[in-house]
């Protein structure tokens, strides 16, 4: 027991070390994606609405390759599941609302 005691600098100091590269990745991508829009991004925002209401109404849609689809799948089955988390934040419960 004491070897695991007296071996756990060594092993945080390595884990440290490992995983340094990872985190500094992943704070690089987040500032860029987690970011809020920013007043300039409006009008790519609008384009993009315009864009998917044309889609709709033309029927563009459908031809969509089936990697364009399976990721648009993801993409609102993503935006679906933190709506559920949301609501299970906002309601403070995992069922049913506190009355």
């Amino acid at each position: 027991m004491s070897k695991l005691v007296a071996a756990i600098p060594t092993l945080a100091g390595k884990l440290l070390q490992a995983g340094r590269p990872k985190l500094m990745t992943f704070m690089k991508y987040a500032k860029v994606e987690l970011s809020p829009p920013t007043p300039a991004d409006i009008p790519q925002i609008r384009a993009g609405l315009g864009r998917l209401i044309t889609a709709a109404r033309t029927g563009s849609w459908k031809n969509q390759t089936v990697k364009e689809a399976w990721l648009n799948t993801l993409v609102g089955v993503e935006v679906l599941c933190w709506f559920y988390v949301g609501e299970c934040i906002g309601k403070r419960h995992i069922v049913g609302y506190d009355v």
